[in-house]
């Protein structure tokens, strides 16, 4: 009866009020013992100054504890802050304390008031104890009866026994509404081996096997890190997965509430986490003053990268940023967030980059002064039988923003392609490649800057494999990879973005800035690696169908074409390709004569653009036959000559 009472009414907070009154009590019944103490547990003191002295001890030992707040804290949440709090009550009560003893000595105002040194002392050491011991007794007490309501059991290992472990531990001991052990930490410092930390040993990491995981019941283990290299963590992982425990990863502290770690924090460690790379640290950078007092546009700045960009650009100075998007939606909602983040200096403008009378009036009417250009349509399976759209945008919309650049005397232009034009395949990827060559041919005209930035696929971006995996997931599988074989290169999109921003500022005009990727990713393993994070058995619960190659698709991605190197930069992550060179005056017009037979729905526009571009070579799609025909053509050229 009274168990129950206690359990439901457990999510009531004392009155900070009741936790003085009870403080005072221990502190006057301290002094108390404090006398019985000084005079070996007898009486042979004047009782009479004993009582007369009670109170005024009881007042400034309230006074103390009003100034310090020490009766503020939670008791069920006691932690250090707590304790030192009432340290620094107890000393400022025993200073008080000492000092009316000693100006009534001089004043003999209160006759009775003369308390031994000894017993101040005595008093003050007891006081200490014994508040901080009955606080934590309560917390302990409090802890053992909410979870006996609580079925759930599990057994936990942290990996890591730092900072960040220890305040997990503590976390997890303070959460009432889950009955959690931590069974110890896991660590790799041989010093620490062996040893326990609040009561909790110490562990090798050699004991993450799967005979110690079922021994010990283990449920979870969390990893708390913090700086920890991507690829350690990913192998750490990777060695868990196929054992039957969730694992989970605490973030990084500047994302802790108010400085606290949450237990709701602590997440399910997603495929993201071992995806993800280390933070980049840009030095000297000098997009704050490439930016400054100048106007910006963003075109596809609604979409992943260029929302991306958007949200990095509105940190800076600048003196105007613009907008420009074909998705009403989704401008909507990034002006939407950016205005909720306190942000206004910006321009959202719906347009499309193909119209070039529309683009002319924005770019009279605000004169940009550098531009990255985002906007293209960029699924590859889509765009290998809708050729047209691809042409028009990819690379006619390309073409009308570099042309106004050039009459509207822009200081910089930059942009942004892809991996995919490197040896292209398929149509997005030739009209990328071709919007890249055009790109280097108004660098020519030495008016505009032109800056190309290439890189590979973005975390979490429209259409990318890891957002369709979780669906699929969701749905009970099974999951689709094109081929077992397939690997892919992955970048998280704000480090994307701002290494595009970092180039923008660096280059002089003419690059091809090339972003290091890291390693690539076969999307095979990392299928079968977001099943097990999910905590589902691969292939018992959901397998993976092998679906084959899609139209345009290749096995592998490159950065460098065949013939191209890179030269470093200043920055560690940024390369300058050193690609093969143009006839610029031909390559012009051929896409001048590509963009007015896609006007007319010719259909000798991919034949076009592999003349263009002689390393596009389709794969696995229906244009394969342009590649046959001209095959054909080059051996009865040849025939002819040896005629």
């Amino acid at each position: 009866m009274i168990k129950e009472y206690l359990v439901s009414n457990a999510h009531r907070y004392a009155s900070k009020w009741l936790v003085l009154l009870i403080d005072i009590c221990v502190i006057s019944v301290s002094f108390v013992f404090s006398y019985l103490i000084r005079f070996s547990l007898t009486l042979d003191f004047d009782t009479n100054k004993l009582f007369i002295q009670l109170p005024i001890v009881g007042l400034i030992a309230a006074a103390a504890f009003l100034f310090t707040g020490a009766h503020k804290g939670i008791v069920r949440h006691t932690g250090v802050r707590d304790v030192y709090n009432i340290f620094n009550a107890i000393c400022l009560s025993s200073i008080l304390l000492i000092s009316i003893v000693l100006l009534n000595r001089e004043l003999g105002i209160l006759n009775d008031f003369t308390v031994p040194l000894g017993i101040i002392i005595t008093h003050s050491l007891l006081s200490f104890i014994v508040l901080t011991a009955s606080r934590y007794v309560f917390k302990s007490l409090y802890n053992n009866l909410m979870t006996q309501g609580f079925k759930t059991n599990k057994n936990v290992l942290i990996y890591g026994a730092g900072e960040s472990g220890i305040l997990t531990q503590n976390a997890l001991a303070n959460h009432s509404k889950s009955k959690v052990r931590v069974l110890g930490y896991v660590d790799e410092d041989d010093k620490k081996m062996g040893k326990s930390i609040n009561g909790v040993k110490v562990f090798p990491k050699a004991v993450l096997n799967r005979d110690f995981l079922f021994k010990n019941n283990i449920s979870e283990v969390i990893f708390s890190m913090q700086n920890i290299d991507p690829k350690r963590l990913k192998d750490l992982v990777e060695g868990l997965v196929d054992f039957p425990v969730q694992v989970k990863i605490v973030p990084p502290v500047e994302q802790w509430i108010n400085g606290e770690l949450k237990v709701s924090q602590i997440k399910q460690i997603q495929i993201e986490d071992l995806l993800d790379r280390a933070p980049i640290s840009i030095r000297n950078s000098k997009i704050s003053q490439e930016v400054k007092n100048k106007v910006v546009l963003v075109t596809g700045g609604a979409g992943s990268i260029g929302s991306e960009i958007v949200r990095q650009l509105c940190t800076y100075d600048y003196k105007s940023l613009i907008v420009i998007d074909q998705s009403e939606s989704a401008l909507y909602d990034l002006q939407q967030e950016l205005k909720q983040n306190g942000y206004h200096n910006f321009l959202p403008i719906v347009g499309d980059v193909r119209d070039k009378n529309r683009l002319n009036h924005i770019f009279q009417e605000h004169r940009p002064n550098i531009i990255f250009h985002a906007a293209a349509y960029k699924h590859v399976p889509l765009m290998e039988y809708n050729s047209y759209e691809a042409i028009k945008i990819n690379i006619a919309g390309t073409k009308v923003v570099a042309d106004l650049a050039i009459s509207h005397n822009t200081d910089k232009f930059i942009f942004i392609s892809t991996d995919k034009a490197v040896n292209p395949t398929n149509v997005m990827g030739a009209t990328k490649r071709i919007a890249e060559m055009y790109v280097s041919c108004m660098q020519q005209l030495g008016k505009t800057k032109f800056i190309t930035t290439r890189f590979g696929n973005v975390l979490g971006s429209n259409g990318s494999v890891i957002p369709l995996f979780k669906k699929q997931i969701d749905k009970g599988g099974p999951l689709t990879v094109t081929h077992e074989e397939v690997t892919r290169y992955f970048m998280t999109i704000p480090e994307a973005s701002q290494l595009v921003l970092e180039a923008g500022a660096m280059g002089d005009g003419g690059e091809i800035f090339i972003f290091d990727m890291g390693e690539s990713v076969k999307i095979y393993d990392l299928a079968k690696n977001m099943i097990k994070l999910s905590g589902l058995r691969f292939p018992e619960d959901i397998n993976i169908t092998i679906t084959g190659l899609r139209p345009g698709e290749k096995l592998y991605e490159e950065l460098l074409a065949n013939g191209e190197n890179t030269m470093p930069t200043y920055h560690k992550k940024i390369m300058i390709g050193k690609t093969r060179a143009l006839d610029y005056i031909a390559v012009r017009s051929k896409i001048d004569e590509l963009c007015v037979s896609n006007m007319f729905f010719n259909g000798s526009t991919v034949s076009l653009m592999k003349e263009i571009v002689p390393e596009y070579i389709s794969s696995n799609s229906d244009l394969c036959s342009f590649d046959k025909k001209k095959d054909k053509n080059k051996s009865d050229l040849s025939l002819k000559k040896v005629l």
